[in-house]
Formats: C-alpha cells, structure tokens, sequence
C-alpha cells in the first residue's frame, strides 16, 4: 500500500486543551532548591517558576500559532509494513527555482518541525551558482502532530520506512537527507536501506567510532600519526562532560520510558524542567526568548500522540536487533550514499575528523567556531550555507539526484 495524498494541515489547538493547560501550571508545586546549585544539579528553581508563570499569564499560544501555521504544512497516511497505518504530520515548502533539490530535514529529541522555521527561507530561493531546495520535514510518528503507534518495536527501519514514503509519495523518486540527534540514525537507516533514493546526506551530527586496520587501514594510520587540533581537543572534553554530566537522560529514556511518562503527561511544569534543560545545556549560549522555549515545549505539551510518547524512540533503539538497525551499525561505513559532515563546537558528541570519515564517503566537511545541538535554530545561516556548498556547482554533491542540480537560480516558467 502506498501513502494518500496529503491534505493541507492547519495547527488548531483546541480551546478545552488551553483550558485544561492553565488549570494545571495553577497547580504547580515547586520543589525546594540548595544555597548556590545553580545548574549543577539541573534547572534552577527561579527560572522554572519564571517560565510556568508566562505560561500561565503571558505566554500567547494562538499568537505562536498563527506563525507555525505560515509554514505550508500537510497530513498524509502511510502504511508501515508491520505495524499500523499512521497519519503523519509534515511541512512541504517548494521552491520556484527550476531543478530545485528535494531535501528532507529529520528532527530529532527534544527537537520537532519547528527547527526547519529558520530554514525555510534560506533554503527555497537560489541564487546564481546557489542551489535551491525542494524541503520536507515530517513530525515523526509519536511526535507533534503526527500519530504514534501503538505496537512495541517501532523502530530506525520505521522510522526510515515512513520518511522515504513520504518522499516517494511527493513524487520524489531520488533526494537527499539532513539532521542531527535521530535524525542522523534515521537519515543513516535511509541510506542503508535505500540507496538507490537517498542520493546524499548531511549531518550536524557526527556519531562514529574510531577507524580499525580491519576496515580503515589508510584512516587509521592517519589517526595515529595527526594530532589532535585544539577545536577536536575541546570536542573531547565536551564529550566527556556530556557523558558523564548531561546524559543521564539518555539511560532513563532508554530502559523505563513508561515510568517516565507519568510525570510528562501529567505535569506541564515537569515537561517544561526536562525539556528546557536540554535547550539550556545542548545549545552554545542560545539567547532563548521565554515565547521560543514555551513553543517548543507546548508543541510536546499538545502533541498528538501526547506529550511522552516521542521519548519512546529512546527505547526501541536502543533496544533494537538485526536485522533491524542496531547503534553499532549505524556508524559502519555506507559506500553508495554522499556524505557530508559539520561540526559545531557545543554539540552533544564530538569526534575527531578521521573518525567521521569512517561512515561512508565524506564529499563535504565544515567546522564552525560558534554553535551547539540544534544547528537548524541557533545558527540557520551556517547549516544553510553548508548545504548550499555541498550541492552547489563545486559541491561533492553536485548533481547527485537526476536532474535536480539545484538550479543555480533559474526560475521555472
């Protein structure tokens, strides 16, 4: 069975929903907090009660509305083979420029499709020698404003399987991928699965192991013998500190999920400490507005699936074995689909340049001095710049999807 066709989507979030949101944060009951524990021990007190009270008094959700709904958005069903059929929530903004690229942007947690807002306009429109894209960013199944399933093991080959029939279904036969956080497992299950489709992809993530004489004779050897540079020398001690400080996330998410939930679904204010202290500590300095944070928060709080569902993902992944993806082969190398690699400074995991080119072969790679997880929201320009590069005229991508080049800023008829 193949995906319907999609019908335009309008965000509306129901006015009981509103209601029912305001009774709670009226609720709220705060837990003490210990003489100078700022951020070390996790968010601080002042600053949750600040943001639960703009949400209660201030915060305009149908004013945040009016601007998600800007982006051309749509809901389609799919069939994934083995599970249910599910309606899947996505942003489409074509571009006018003739042989513009199809690009579907894969978000991530505590991310959504809200990361491609910045984008968008960046993205469309070509200039001479500047590719323009065709961009598709779905909310994945369990998240936003699509539905969730309801059976265990949904997993990366799921996950892959909707997000390449959504392409398949825009009358995208070839196109290229981007993302960070799940999106870099998903986009590489997609390479892994269909290769055949998925021309190329980017990540702002780079997860890999070190090269091996087995597998990476040359790499390994140029491992050993290059030093570190200073930027991949800091990338290290924000790995380290990510793993042993800011991961502990991670293990709750990925082994008891459901306990987890009780809190996020029953609790806004809960919601809005766990989610908030990543967009804190995963960001490089981000100068979040208390309206930026309560969107994105608020679009978990009234997701469709509900608010804990998408956390879920933790768990099947890393639970996940053949011949489904595993972790571990996610980062083996994929020889048939481009690769292109960015790093940015304060991103969660950091690894040296010859690790990165152990996963497929790298057409593109860029470091940043300033930037952290969510690439797509802190730095927009950058992440576009990088794919503009990479598909550019000169690219390493150039040309990849047939007759796609990007068009260079030529405008169809």
């Amino acid at each position: 069975m193949s995906a319907s066709t999609p019908v335009p989507f309008t965000i509306a979030i129901p006015d009981s929903a509103l209601s029912a949101l305001q009774q709670k944060l009226s609720c709220a009951t705060f837990p003490d907090e210990l003489d100078s524990a700022a951020w070390d021990y996790g968010v601080p007190l002042k600053d949750i009660q600040q943001l639960t009270e703009y949400w209660k008094e201030g915060f305009d959700w149908r004013k945040q509305e009016a601007l998600l709904n800007r982006m051309p958005q749509f809901m389609t069903s799919i069939p994934v083979d083995g599970f249910e059929t599910l309606d899947i929530h996505f942003v489409h903004q074509t571009s006018e420029v003739d042989a513009a690229i199809p690009l579907l942007v894969v978000h991530g947690w505590p991310g959504s499709f809200i990361e491609v807002q910045k984008l968008l306009p960046l993205l469309v429109k070509g200039a001479p020698n500047s590719p323009a894209f065709h961009v598709v960013a779905p909310s994945l199944p369990n998240f936003g404003f699509s539905q969730g399933s309801k059976k265990r093991g949904f997993g990366p080959h799921q996950y892959a399987e909707v997000c390449h029939k959504l392409m398949l279904s825009l009358g995208y036969n070839e196109y290229v991928t981007q993302g960070g956080d799940w999106g870099f497992f998903i986009n590489r299950t997609i390479s892994h699965l269909y290769p055949a489709h998925c021309k190329a992809t980017h990540t702002n993530m780079v997860w890999a192991s070190p090269p091996t004489l087995a597998r990476h004779p040359m790499l390994t050897l140029q491992h050993l013998l290059t030093p570190l540079t200073p930027a991949e020398k800091a990338g290290v001690s924000r790995t380290t500190w990510f793993m042993q400080e800011g991961s502990g996330y991670r293990m709750l998410q990925s082994t008891k999920p459901q306990t987890l939930a009780y809190a996020l679904t029953d609790s806004p204010t809960a919601l809005l400490a766990w989610i908030y202290e990543k967009l804190h500590d995963w960001t490089d300095a981000y100068p979040w507005t208390h309206d930026e944070i309560l969107t994105w928060i608020s679009i978990y709080q009234f997701s469709r699936a509900g608010p804990a569902a998408s956390i879920r993902i933790y768990y099947e992944i890393a639970h996940a074995t053949s011949p489904t993806m595993t972790l571990s082969q996610v980062s083996r190398y994929i020889p048939t689909v481009k690769l292109g690699l960015t790093y940015f400074p304060q991103e969660l995991i950091l690894v040296p340049k010859t690790w990165g080119r152990t996963l497929g072969p790298v057409v593109f790679e860029a470091e940043h001095p300033r930037g952290g997880h969510f690439a797509a929201w802190e730095r927009p320009d950058d992440l576009a710049q990088d794919l503009k590069t990479m598909f550019g005229r000169t690219g390493g991508a150039f040309a990849c999807v047939k007759d796609k080049n990007g068009g260079g800023g030529v405008v169809s008829d």
